[in-house]
């Protein structure tokens, strides 16, 4: 019977984390999703918090460039 070799592959590498983004100040869209990132963190929905950073994060204004 023949013997099989097996390996491991290389280490994975991830990278850390991104730090929570900050709201765009006075913008009620911004402060409503800090809100939702807020709740979604107590109930334990990680998830769903890190929806929210997302949507910060590509959450348009006058200040940022045209995307």
């Amino acid at each position: 019977m023949p013997t099989t070799v097996t390996t491991q592959s290389g280490p994975v590498n991830l990278p850390l984390p991104l730090t929570p983004p900050e709201p765009v100040r006075g913008c009620d869209v911004c402060a409503a999703l800090v809100g939702q990132r807020q709740e979604a963190r107590d109930r334990g929905d990680l998830s769903a918090a890190t929806d929210a950073d997302v949507e910060i994060r590509s959450h348009p204004h006058k200040t940022r460039g045209r995307r």
